[in-house]
């Protein structure tokens, strides 16, 4: 199969048949990618039904719920997704910074299960994979691999977690409650940058003809489910913003890069309302700013590569973020003296302050990089920057308890606090951004040679094929096409509703 040509005919009916008798046994019927990208499509037989199933189950129906729209017991639907709205006290800056919610979507409190979804239900309905006899391998740096063995459990079939041994202690937690055999969890050797280590241990998987690797970083269905799904739906939080505030604009859109597959989102709003996109990355392995390398905390965004799905020639900023920030953040964020301090000190709303906990590391990265993206452009009071909350603090305790001893042996206090708070939200400046033109462009485009020409013997002209915007237009065709073979599928499976 092409690196760059996605399959959305029919590729084995041999396989497709196995794969329908399978799913029928299982009782699994599949949404289509328009009803996660608008939950008000689904039939109310469905809706009816998922009241009934606990979103933090392996229960065919959460499959209707890998959406944006879930409510706060993610049980219910609705009509705008959950967001913070940051104030001026928090960020310094007039901007609005808008941060869609990722812990709401189920099993796993965080939006990489839709990026799972999106990789493996393409293979599923066009014939490339046999659940009954396939394994699904999710390279990852801790929750895409967590959303794939959610998804392989829905299935019924093995899903297998490929991530670096030095990721937090609650995401193994968690893969040892859901995997089938606790030989599916494979740990590789390093922590959040060694992407390539995890690269080569699926090199050595895919030597068996029943591992099917599904790399989120070249899966162009990742990009595609953010782009229908994740896209729309940061237009919905932004109209909803700009519903009390009419002369609101939409500014930019901002994430890590980590896959890539979020920065989809950016394509889809940056054509609906000319924003510019905004990629982030750790400070302490700067890849696309300095073509530099180095180990961090800032788990979700594995790097010293550029994703083969980043439509990297229509990004327009790069901003570099320290773990250093992250993590004393993140400490501000949840613990007693912190939240004191921002009520009290800081005059913010309780509410508002309570919530912070949804935000993980990688979140507080993206809100930190909004931040310094806001100063850099001069945005004000009629501008907005949307960007996400991958998942929440839920995973980080650990993290958070081994950072606190480190840094603060004498005790976490009201002192401490204000120092965070005035060296990492009042102190993000406009260091380490970069607006990018066409020679940079190029030049971060130009780096990821190296992973996937050199290393993963993509062939040149594939490669290249990328730079054209054409290139990822057509792509998004593919879709619709998907969603009828989804629709086949079901009417084969012969179900209703999810069982």
């Amino acid at each position: 199969m092409s690196w760059t040509e996605l399959a959305s005919e029919v590729v084995d009916r041999r396989i497709l048949a196995r794969a329908v008798s399978h799913l029928r046994a299982a009782r699994v019927v599949l949404p289509t990618f328009a009803e996660l990208a608008d939950p008000a499509k689904l039939p109310r037989s469905i809706v009816a039904d998922l009241a009934k199933t606990d979103p933090d189950a392996p229960a065919p129906g959460n499959l209707f719920r890998v959406h944006w729209y879930n409510d706060a017991a993610s049980r219910g639907i609705r009509p705008i997704p959950h967001y913070l709205d940051l104030p001026e006290a928090l960020t310094g800056t007039k901007a609005r910074i808008l941060v869609a919610l990722g812990r709401h979507f189920p099993m796993i409190g965080a939006h990489k299960v839709l990026a799972a979804y999106g990789c493996l239900v393409p293979r599923l309905v066009t014939g490339q994979f046999d659940p009954g006899r396939h394994r699904a391998v999710w390279p990852s740096t801790g929750n895409y691999c967590r959303g794939g063995v959610a998804i392989s459990r829905i299935l019924g079939c093995r899903g297998v977690a490929v991530l670096p041994a030095g990721m937090s202690e609650e995401r193994f937690d968690w893969l040892s409650r859901w995997v089938v055999d606790p030989g599916d969890i494979v740990r590789t050797p390093g922590t959040e940058s060694n992407v390539k280590e995890i690269y080569d241990k699926c090199a050595e998987l895919a030597r068996d003809p029943q591992n099917v690797i599904l790399n989120q970083f070249a899966e162009f269905g990742n990009y595609l489910a953010h782009y229908v799904c994740t896209g729309p739906a940061l237009e919905r939080v932004f109209e909803d913003a700009r519903s009390r505030a009419p002369q609101l604009k939409l500014a930019a859109f901002v994430s890590a890069s980590g896959s890539a597959g979020t920065l989809g989102a950016g394509d889809y709003l940056k054509r609906a309302h000319d924003i510019k996109i905004v990629a982030a990355e750790a400070l302490e392995c700067p890849t696309m700013l300095y073509n530099g390398y180095g180990e961090h905390n800032i788990q979700g965004i594995g790097d010293k590569h550029i994703p083969f799905i980043h439509n990297v020639l229509n990004t327009d900023v790069v901003v570099a973020i320290s773990d250093r920030g992250t993590d004393a953040l993140d400490l501000l964020f949840n613990s007693e003296a912190g939240r004191r301090y921002l009520t009290a000190r800081r005059g913010l709303d309780p509410e508002l302050v309570s919530a912070l906990d949804s935000l993980g590391l990688s979140s507080i990265c993206n809100m930190l990089a909004a931040i310094k993206t806001a100063k850099r452009l001069d945005l004000g009071a009629g501008d907005a920057i949307m960007t996400v909350a991958t998942d929440s603090a839920a995973m980080y305790g650990s993290e958070r308890r081994k950072y606190a001893a480190k840094a603060f042996a004498g005790g976490f206090d009201a002192t401490a606090a204000g120092e965070v708070a005035g060296r990492h939200l009042d102190g993000a400046g406009i260091d380490h951004v970069l607006e990018l033109g066409h020679a940079e462009r190029n030049r971060i485009f130009n780096l990821g040679y190296y992973t996937w020409v050199e290393q993963q013997g993509v062939p040149l002209e594939e490669f290249d094929r990328r730079r054209s915007p054409e290139f990822w237009q057509k792509l998004q065709s593919a879709i619709a096409r998907w969603d009828r073979l989804i629709e086949d599928m079901n009417a084969e499976v012969g179900l209703n509703r999810p069982g």
